[in-house]
Protein backbone atom coordinates (compact mmCIF):
# COMPACT_ATOMS: atom_id res chain seq x y z
CA UNK A 1 0.00 0.00 0.00
CA UNK A 2 3.06 2.20 -1.01
CA UNK A 3 4.34 2.76 2.67
CA UNK A 4 0.77 3.38 4.46
CA UNK A 5 -1.30 1.69 7.15
CA UNK A 6 -3.24 -0.96 6.22
CA UNK A 7 -7.10 -0.29 7.21
CA UNK A 8 -10.15 -2.58 6.59
CA UNK A 9 -12.22 -1.32 4.07
CA UNK A 10 -16.20 -2.00 4.23
CA UNK A 11 -18.49 -2.80 1.40
CA UNK A 12 -18.69 -0.15 -1.23
CA UNK A 13 -15.54 1.80 -0.17
CA UNK A 14 -12.26 3.27 -2.16
CA UNK A 15 -9.45 4.99 -1.32
CA UNK A 16 -9.37 8.17 -3.51
CA UNK A 17 -5.92 9.80 -3.92
CA UNK A 18 -5.86 13.53 -2.22
CA UNK A 19 -3.19 14.59 -4.42
CA UNK A 20 -1.10 16.43 -1.31
CA UNK A 21 1.58 14.92 0.99
CA UNK A 22 1.20 11.46 -0.43
CA UNK A 23 -2.45 11.65 1.44
CA UNK A 24 -5.78 9.42 0.64
CA UNK A 25 -9.06 9.38 2.07
CA UNK A 26 -11.65 6.46 2.28
CA UNK A 27 -15.43 7.09 0.68
CA UNK A 28 -18.22 5.21 0.33
CA UNK A 29 -19.48 5.28 -3.14
CA UNK A 30 -23.18 4.64 -1.57
CA UNK A 31 -23.14 7.66 0.82
CA UNK A 32 -22.39 11.66 0.46
CA UNK A 33 -18.18 11.81 -0.87
CA UNK A 34 -16.76 15.38 -0.71
CA UNK A 35 -17.06 17.71 -3.23
CA UNK A 36 -15.41 20.70 -4.58
CA UNK A 37 -16.66 23.12 -2.14
CA UNK A 38 -14.62 21.41 0.97
CA UNK A 39 -11.21 21.42 -1.64
CA UNK A 40 -11.77 25.04 -2.38
CA UNK A 41 -12.80 26.22 1.53
CA UNK A 42 -9.11 24.22 2.59
CA UNK A 43 -7.87 26.46 -0.10
CA UNK A 44 -9.64 29.76 1.14
CA UNK A 45 -8.73 28.66 5.31
CA UNK A 46 -5.94 30.52 6.47
CA UNK A 47 -4.48 29.03 9.76
CA UNK A 48 -1.60 30.48 11.30
CA UNK A 49 1.29 28.09 12.90
CA UNK A 50 0.81 26.28 15.78
CA UNK A 51 -3.08 27.14 15.50
CA UNK A 52 -6.00 24.33 17.11
CA UNK A 53 -8.54 24.03 14.53
CA UNK A 54 -12.43 22.76 14.72
CA UNK A 55 -14.19 21.48 11.66
CA UNK A 56 -17.76 21.30 12.31
CA UNK A 57 -19.90 18.56 10.59
CA UNK A 58 -16.49 17.16 8.90
CA UNK A 59 -18.27 14.28 6.67
CA UNK A 60 -15.61 11.95 5.82
CA UNK A 61 -12.43 14.27 7.00
CA UNK A 62 -11.77 15.76 4.35
CA UNK A 63 -11.07 18.90 5.91
CA UNK A 64 -8.66 18.58 8.43
CA UNK A 65 -6.86 16.12 6.33
CA UNK A 66 -6.26 18.53 3.63
CA UNK A 67 -5.67 21.41 6.39
CA UNK A 68 -2.96 19.20 7.50
CA UNK A 69 -1.44 19.10 4.18
CA UNK A 70 -1.63 22.87 3.56
CA UNK A 71 -0.76 24.54 6.93
CA UNK A 72 0.81 24.78 10.15
CA UNK A 73 -1.49 23.78 12.45
CA UNK A 74 -0.58 22.31 15.43
CA UNK A 75 -3.74 20.08 16.00
CA UNK A 76 -7.31 19.85 14.08
CA UNK A 77 -10.55 18.09 15.16
CA UNK A 78 -13.38 17.21 13.11
CA UNK A 79 -16.95 17.15 14.65
CA UNK A 80 -19.61 14.72 12.64
CA UNK A 81 -22.92 13.15 13.98
CA UNK A 82 -23.15 10.14 11.28
CA UNK A 83 -21.18 7.40 13.01
CA UNK A 84 -20.77 5.58 9.64
CA UNK A 85 -19.08 8.96 8.22
CA UNK A 86 -16.98 9.29 11.68
CA UNK A 87 -15.88 6.11 11.24
CA UNK A 88 -14.46 6.60 7.68
CA UNK A 89 -13.33 9.52 9.05
CA UNK A 90 -10.75 8.09 11.80
CA UNK A 91 -10.03 5.22 9.20
CA UNK A 92 -8.83 8.01 6.84
CA UNK A 93 -6.49 9.83 9.79
CA UNK A 94 -4.79 6.07 10.63
CA UNK A 95 -4.42 5.37 6.67
CA UNK A 96 -2.44 8.84 7.01
CA UNK A 97 -0.79 8.29 9.93
CA UNK A 98 -2.34 11.75 11.24
CA UNK A 99 -3.54 10.58 15.05
CA UNK A 100 -1.24 12.55 16.40
CA UNK A 101 -2.51 15.58 14.74
CA UNK A 102 -6.28 14.75 13.89
CA UNK A 103 -9.03 13.50 16.39
CA UNK A 104 -12.37 12.32 15.10
CA UNK A 105 -15.49 13.23 17.43
CA UNK A 106 -18.79 12.11 16.99
CA UNK A 107 -21.47 14.02 17.64
CA UNK A 108 -24.26 16.88 17.62
CA UNK A 109 -23.00 20.44 16.52
CA UNK A 110 -25.63 21.71 18.46
CA UNK A 111 -23.93 20.32 21.29
CA UNK A 112 -20.92 21.39 20.28
CA UNK A 113 -20.73 23.39 23.02
CA UNK A 114 -20.42 21.20 25.56
CA UNK A 115 -18.36 18.78 23.81
CA UNK A 116 -15.55 21.52 23.80
CA UNK A 117 -14.21 24.19 25.92
CA UNK A 118 -15.37 27.55 24.92
CA UNK A 119 -13.21 29.55 23.54
CA UNK A 120 -10.71 26.77 22.44
CA UNK A 121 -9.93 27.24 18.50
CA UNK A 122 -8.16 29.63 16.74
CA UNK A 123 -9.60 28.56 13.86
CA UNK A 124 -13.40 26.99 13.26
CA UNK A 125 -14.45 25.83 9.36
CA UNK A 126 -17.57 24.23 8.22
CA UNK A 127 -19.15 23.22 5.06
CA UNK A 128 -22.72 22.52 6.51
CA UNK A 129 -25.53 21.38 4.81
CA UNK A 130 -27.48 24.30 2.19
CA UNK A 131 -30.95 23.38 1.72
CA UNK A 132 -33.49 24.50 4.11
CA UNK A 133 -36.20 22.57 4.70
CA UNK A 134 -37.21 18.90 3.89
CA UNK A 135 -39.27 19.57 0.09
CA UNK A 136 -38.55 16.74 -2.27
CA UNK A 137 -36.63 14.51 0.31
CA UNK A 138 -37.92 10.53 0.29
CA UNK A 139 -35.65 9.79 3.44
CA UNK A 140 -34.88 12.25 5.33
CA UNK A 141 -32.43 9.54 7.35
CA UNK A 142 -30.77 9.31 4.31
CA UNK A 143 -26.76 10.19 4.49
CA UNK A 144 -26.81 12.72 1.48
CA UNK A 145 -30.09 14.36 2.46
CA UNK A 146 -28.30 15.02 6.04
CA UNK A 147 -25.27 16.59 4.56
CA UNK A 148 -26.86 18.95 1.95
CA UNK A 149 -30.23 19.72 3.85
CA UNK A 150 -30.75 21.30 7.29
CA UNK A 151 -32.12 17.94 8.81
CA UNK A 152 -30.14 17.45 12.08
CA UNK A 153 -28.64 21.36 12.44
CA UNK A 154 -29.48 24.53 11.14
CA UNK A 155 -26.76 27.85 9.74
CA UNK A 156 -28.03 29.71 12.88
CA UNK A 157 -26.75 26.56 15.00
CA UNK A 158 -23.43 26.16 12.94
CA UNK A 159 -22.65 29.83 13.69
CA UNK A 160 -23.86 29.79 16.89
CA UNK A 161 -20.91 26.49 18.09
CA UNK A 162 -18.57 28.83 16.04
CA UNK A 163 -19.08 32.18 17.97
CA UNK A 164 -18.96 30.00 21.14
CA UNK A 165 -15.88 27.60 20.58
CA UNK A 166 -13.75 30.50 19.12
CA UNK A 167 -11.11 32.54 21.08
CA UNK A 168 -11.25 36.36 20.92
CA UNK A 169 -9.90 37.03 17.57
CA UNK A 170 -10.28 33.63 15.75
CA UNK A 171 -11.64 33.02 12.32
CA UNK A 172 -14.66 31.09 11.08
CA UNK A 173 -14.31 29.92 7.70
CA UNK A 174 -17.63 29.02 5.59
CA UNK A 175 -18.48 27.68 2.04
CA UNK A 176 -22.23 27.91 1.03
CA UNK A 177 -24.84 29.08 -1.09
CA UNK A 178 -25.08 32.82 -2.21
CA UNK A 179 -29.16 32.50 -2.58
CA UNK A 180 -28.47 32.55 1.35
CA UNK A 181 -25.65 35.35 1.10
CA UNK A 182 -28.30 38.00 2.95
CA UNK A 183 -29.23 35.54 6.18
CA UNK A 184 -25.17 34.37 6.46
CA UNK A 185 -24.35 38.01 7.07
CA UNK A 186 -27.39 38.73 9.22
CA UNK A 187 -26.70 35.50 11.42
CA UNK A 188 -22.62 36.27 11.42
CA UNK A 189 -23.48 39.48 12.92
CA UNK A 190 -26.29 38.37 15.18
CA UNK A 191 -23.41 36.20 16.80
CA UNK A 192 -20.64 38.98 16.55
CA UNK A 193 -18.81 36.93 13.75
CA UNK A 194 -17.72 40.09 11.53
CA UNK A 195 -17.39 39.22 8.07
CA UNK A 196 -13.88 40.15 6.85
CA UNK A 197 -13.24 38.33 3.51
CA UNK A 198 -15.42 36.72 1.08
CA UNK A 199 -15.11 35.61 -2.53
CA UNK A 200 -17.74 34.56 -5.00
CA UNK A 201 -17.12 31.30 -6.82
CA UNK A 202 -18.48 30.88 -10.69
CA UNK A 203 -18.64 27.35 -12.92
CA UNK A 204 -18.03 29.67 -15.74
CA UNK A 205 -16.98 33.20 -16.23
CA UNK A 206 -20.52 34.33 -17.88
CA UNK A 207 -22.44 31.95 -15.30
CA UNK A 208 -23.87 33.14 -12.10
CA UNK A 209 -21.75 31.93 -8.74
CA UNK A 210 -22.93 28.66 -7.03
CA UNK A 211 -20.75 29.28 -4.36
CA UNK A 212 -19.35 31.55 -1.23
CA UNK A 213 -16.46 31.51 0.26
CA UNK A 214 -16.60 33.83 4.23
CA UNK A 215 -14.35 34.26 6.76
CA UNK A 216 -15.47 35.84 9.87
CA UNK A 217 -13.73 36.95 12.83
CA UNK A 218 -14.91 37.05 16.04
CA UNK A 219 -15.17 40.55 17.87
CA UNK A 220 -13.66 42.15 14.43
CA UNK A 221 -14.35 45.62 13.86
CA UNK A 222 -17.00 45.75 10.50
CA UNK A 223 -15.16 46.14 7.23
CA UNK A 224 -15.01 43.12 4.62
CA UNK A 225 -13.33 42.55 1.61
CA UNK A 226 -14.72 40.81 -1.49
CA UNK A 227 -12.28 38.97 -3.60
CA UNK A 228 -11.99 38.28 -6.81
CA UNK A 229 -14.09 36.08 -8.44
CA UNK A 230 -12.55 32.52 -8.59
CA UNK A 231 -13.83 30.51 -12.04
CA UNK A 232 -13.58 27.09 -11.90
CA UNK A 233 -13.94 26.32 -15.77
CA UNK A 234 -11.74 27.49 -19.03
CA UNK A 235 -13.92 25.27 -20.85
CA UNK A 236 -16.15 22.37 -20.14
CA UNK A 237 -13.92 19.74 -18.62
CA UNK A 238 -11.27 21.97 -18.15
CA UNK A 239 -10.15 23.50 -14.99
CA UNK A 240 -8.56 27.33 -14.34
CA UNK A 241 -4.94 27.37 -13.41
CA UNK A 242 -6.14 28.54 -9.95
CA UNK A 243 -8.39 25.20 -9.33
CA UNK A 244 -5.75 23.19 -10.45
CA UNK A 245 -3.60 24.88 -8.13
CA UNK A 246 -5.76 24.28 -5.17
CA UNK A 247 -6.01 20.55 -5.83
CA UNK A 248 -2.49 20.11 -5.93
CA UNK A 249 -2.46 18.28 -9.73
Amino acid sequence: MDGRVEVLLKENERIDDLERNGYHIIQDTGRFCFGMDAVLLSGFTRVRDGGRVLDLGTGTGIIPILLEAKTGAAHLTGLEIQEDSADMARRSVRLNGLEDKIDIVTGDIREAGSLFDAASFDVITSNPPYMTGRHGLTNPNDAKAIARHEILCTLEDVVAQAARLLKPGGNFFLVHRPFRLAEIMVVLHEYKLEPKRMRLVYPYADREPNMVLIEANRGGRPRMTVEKPLIVFKEQGVYMPEITEVYGY
